[in-house]
C-alpha cells in the first residue's frame, strides 16, 4: 500500500505548522492518561468510589486504547491516515465531553473506555502523518524530538494541569479541557495535511484484531484481579488461561493470514523491536509513579488538588529542557545510549523517591527525585520513539506507530496493575504489624518506587545489550 497524501505538505514549511497540530493531538492522548491522577480523590468522593475502582478510572483508558491500537494502525494504513485522524480525534472530543457529564461512576468508566478506543485510532494515524511529513532522516529526527518530548510533556503535565484545573473547576474540568482543543485540531489538519490518496486496500486482519485485544484486556484483568481475590482463585487462573490462549491463536493467526495485523517479519527490525521493548517497560514505571505520586501526595502528605499540581512543575521543567536537548545527545553517541542514559537517571530518581517519610518536605525529599525523573523521562521518550519507527516504510507507518502506543499503553496497564498489587501488599502487611495508616501507605508506595526503578534498569539493559540494526543508533 502506497499512501501520498503528505507529499505535497513535506514539500512546504506548512509540514511544520501540521506537526505542531499533530503533537497537539498526541499531547491530549497522553495527557488524559495522566491528568486524573490528581482529581480522583475529589472524583471518587463525588461518585462513591473506593481506592481500588479509582485505579479503573485509569485502565479504563489506557486498556481499550492499548488493545485497540495495533488495529487503529492498520485502519489507517488501509482507509488513509488523515481520515482516520479526523475521525479519532472527532471521537476523542465526544468522548471527553461525556466523561466530564458523568453523574455514575459506571457512565465516566464507560466514557473513559470510550475516549481509550478512539485515541487508538488518533495516535498511530498522527505519528504515520509524521513519518510521511518528513521523509528526510535529519528532519525526521528533529521531528521526532519534538513528538517525543511533548508525549513526556504530556504526561508531566497532566499533573500539573489536573490539580490546577480541578481546583479552580471541578473534576469534571479535566474532561471538558480537551473539546475546545480537539475541536481547533479538527479544524487546522484539514488545511494543513492534504487529503489521502490510497492506491491499493489490503483486507482487515479482523481476527487478529480480536484475538490480540481480547489478550491484552485478559492479561490486565488477571493482574488486577490479583489484588482483589489472590493469585489463585478461579477468576485469576480463568483470566490468565484466556490471555495465554488467546495470545498463542493471535501469534497463529498472523503467521497463517495473507494480509496480517501484525507481519511478524516486522520485528526483523531490531531497532523497532528494541524500542517497543524499552517502551513496554518504561511505560509500566511510569504509569505507576504519576498514580501513586498524585495519591501520596494528597492522601499522606495532605496537599491540596492545586498544591500537588504545582508540586510538578519542576519535573516538568526538567522533561521539556532535556527534550529540547536530545536530538543533539543522539547526534553525538546515537540513541541507544542517549536511551540507556535517559532511563537510569529515571532509575536514580525514583530510588530517591521511595526513601521519602510520611511527612516528608518538599525541598528536601522531593525536589531533587522529581528533577532526575523529568530529565530522564525527557531523554527517554524521544530515543524510544527514534528507535521504533527507524527504517519504517511508508505503508506500515500506520502499524509502527500503533506499535509503539501500544507498547506504552499496555506497558503503563500491566505495569500499574502489578506494582499497585504490590503496593497494596506491602501496605496491608504493615497495617497488620501496627504501623500508622499514613507510614503504612508510604510504605507501599516505597515498594512501588522501587519496583518502577527496576523497570526503568531493565529497560536500560535491554537497549544497552540488544543487537544493533538498520541506521546508525
Amino acid at each position: 500500500m502506497t499512501f501520498t497524501a503528505s507529499a505535497p505538505t513535506a514539500r512546504s514549511t506548512r509540514r511544520w505548522l501540521a506537526l505542531s497540530i499533530l503533537a497537539l493531538a498526541q499531547f491530549l492522548v497522553v495527557l488524559d492518561a495522566s491528568i486524573v491522577n490528581i482529581a480522583l480523590p475529589v472524583l471518587g468522593r463525588d461518585l462513591g468510589m473506593d481506592t481500588p475502582a479509582l485505579a479503573w478510572v485509569i485502565t479504563a483508558y489506557v486498556l481499550p486504547f492499548g488493545g485497540l491500537l495495533l488495529l487503529g494502525g492498520r485502519l489507517a494504513d488501509r482507509y488513509g491516515h488523515r481520515r482516520l485522524f479526523l475521525i479519532g480525534t472527532a471521537g476523542f472530543v465526544l468522548a471527553s465531553a461525556i466523561a466530564g457529564l458523568s453523574a455514575t461512576s459506571g457512565m465516566l468508566l464507560a466514557a473513559r473506555a470510550a475516549q481509550g478506543a478512539a485515541a487508538a485510532v488518533l495516535a498511530p494515524a498522527a505519528l504515520a502523518l509524521l513519518t510521511q511529513l518528513f521523509p528526510d532522516p535529519a528532519e525526521r529526527t528533529r521531528a521526532l524530538g519534538v513528538w517525543g518530548g511533548v508525549a513526556g510533556i504530556g504526561s508531566a503535565a497532566g499533573v500539573l494541569l489536573g490539580g490546577v484545573l480541578t481546583a479552580a473547576f471541578g473534576w469534571p474540568a479535566v474532561f471538558f479541557v480537551n473539546v475546545p482543543i480537539g475541536l481547533f485540531v479538527l479544524a487546522a489538519i484539514p488545511v494543513l495535511v492534504s487529503s489521502d490518496v490510497l492506491e491499493v486496500r489490503e483486507r482487515l486482519d479482523l481476527p487478529g484484531a480480536v484475538t490480540i485485544t481480547g489478550a491484552l484486556v485478559a492479561a490486565v484483568g488477571a493482574l488486577s484481579a490479583v489484588e482483589r481475590v489472590g493469585f489463585t482463585a478461579p477468576l485469576t487462573l480463568l483470566l490468565a488461561a484466556g490471555a495465554l490462549a488467546l495470545g498463542i491463536a493471535f501469534v497463529l493467526i498472523e503467521r497463517r493470514t495473507a494480509a496480517p495485523l501484525i507481519p511478524l517479519s516486522v520485528f526483523r527490525n531490531r531497532n523497532l523491536t528494541v524500542g517497543n521493548l524499552v517502551m513496554l517497560l518504561a511505560g509500566g514505571a511510569m504509569v505507576a509513579l504519576f498514580f501513586a505520586l498524585s495519591v501520596y501526595l494528597q492522601s499522606v502528605l495532605g496537599y491540596d488538588a492545586l498544591a500537588a499540581g504545582l508540586s510538578q512543575l519542576p519535573l516538568a521543567g526538567a522533561l521539556v529542557i532535556t527534550a529540547g536537548t536530545v536530538p543533539l545527545m543522539i547526534a553525538r553517541i546515537g540513541a541507544r545510549w542517549t536511551l540507556v542514559a535517559s532511563l537510569l537517571v529515571v532509575a536514580a530518581g525514583l530510588a530517591w523517591l521511595m526513601i521519602a517519610p510520611a511527612d516528608a518536605a518538599f525541598l528536601a525529599s522531593l525536589l531533587g527525585p522529581t528533577i532526575l525523573i523529568g530529565a530522564g523521562l525527557g531523554g527517554a521518550f524521544v530515543t524510544i520513539t527514534q528507535l521504533a519507527v527507524d527504517g519504517v516504510t511508508g505503508g506500515e507507518s500506520g502499524l509502527a506507530g500503533g506499535l509503539i502506543n501500544t507498547s506504552q499503553q499496555v506497558g503503563g496497564a500491566i505495569g500499574l496493575a502489578v506494582l499497585a498489587t504490590v503496593a497494596a501488599m506491602r501496605t496491608d502487611s504493615l497495617v497488620e504489624s501496627g504501623a500508622a495508616a499514613d507510614v503504612a501507605v508510604t510504605g507501599g508506595f516505597a515498594w512501588l518506587f522501587a519496583g518502577a526503578a527496576l523497570l526503568s534498569v531493565a529497560g536500560a539493559a535491554v537497549a544497552a545489550f540488544a543487537r544493533r540494526g538498520g541506521a546508525r543508533t
